[in-house]
Order: C-alpha cells, then structure tokens, then sequence
C-alpha cells in the first residue's frame, strides 16, 4: 500500500509559481510508486496569522480555517514543501501554517522542493528546518533545489531537467525510507 505525501506549495502571493512546480513534484511522486502524492495549495486554506485561541499541542481547533488544515495534513505519511526563497527564508505564510498545527507533524519526514534565483531556495530551506524540528517532524538531508526559476518555466509550466528529477527521485527514495521507520512512532 503506498505511503501519503503532502506537497504543500507554501507561497500564497497573487502571480506565485509554486503550484507549477508541485504539480510536477507530485505527479513524480505518484510514478516513483512509493506514494499518494496530493498537491495541497496554502493558499486554499486562507489561514490569518495565527488566531486560535487554545495551543496547538491541545488539538482543540476553533476555527474552521484550522480545521480543514489539519485534516490535509494528518493522514500524511511524509510531507513535501514546495517553497520560494523570501529574504534568504522561507514565506510567511509557511511559518505560520507550521504554527497552527502540532501533532500532525509529529515523526513524519519532511523534504524540500525549493526554488529561487541562484541560491535555488536553499537557504529558505536551512531556515526552515530548525522549525520542523521543533515540532518533531524529521527534515531529510536530501532536496530538490531549483536554480534560475524562469529559465525553467515554459509554455507547459514547470520543465524540469535531468538534475531536477534525479534529486527528486532521491528525496522520494529517503522519504519512503524514513515514512516507513517512523510511522510505528504515529500510531
């Protein structure tokens, strides 16, 4: 039975060219085998800046926002975040998703399909690790990091090269690895 990956595209700004590329990442996904790939657009879910009154450690949700956040990301195996580079971090709006929610990260590996200008979105990713962490999520070494965007961008959106689906098949492979260990620790 194959696992469930979240690709949760984090940027929420009107133009964004996220949900291009987790598209691609999740159709990926679907024919590496090891996975349900759903694409999960942010955006959908219109979270203010956190507003719920009880701490997400208690799992008591207020808000209908919260709500339908938590029952996309809960039944996840492995999540994949797909994520632009803001100011050497990651979007806003990623951080406070995060934040909304506490056990349904909890021992469930986490990758990164980043992409930027010539950094690629890594730093983005460095920055948003120690976040993961904190809630017990398991950051995986391995990532996708797309370099130079738009040159990639095309008349079909997102083309991915050579590099882009190597690394992808790798970060799928450890995801598998890593969803299958911890998820005895879920239960």
């Amino acid at each position: 039975m194959p696992l469930n990956l979240a690709v949760v595209t984090v940027s929420t700004r009107p133009g964004r060219k996220g949900p291009l590329v987790a598209e691609w990442f999740a159709a990926h996904a679907r024919e590496h085998g090891k996975f349900d790939a759903a694409a999960i657009d942010l955006a959908d879910f219109a979270l203010p800046v956190f507003d719920e009154p009880e701490h997400p450690m208690k799992g008591i949700y207020h808000h209908e926002h919260t709500k339908r956040w938590s029952a996309a990301i809960a039944p996840a195996d492995a999540v994949a975040f797909v994520m632009p580079e803001y100011n050497h971090g990651p979007s806003p709006a990623f951080t406070n998703a995060v934040n909304y929610l506490h056990r349904e990260w909890q021992y469930k590996p986490v990758g990164f399909v980043t992409y930027a200008g010539v950094s690629g979105g890594t730093r983005a990713a460095l920055m948003a690790k120690p976040l993961m962490v904190t809630v017990k999520a398991m950051p995986i070494p391995e990532a996708v990091a797309i370099p130079a965007f738009f040159e990639h961008l095309g008349p079909n959106g997102f083309e991915p090269k050579e590099p882009h689906r190597n690394s992808a098949t790798q970060m799928l492979d450890e995801l598998a690895k890593w969803a299958g260990a911890l998820k005895p620790l879920r239960g």
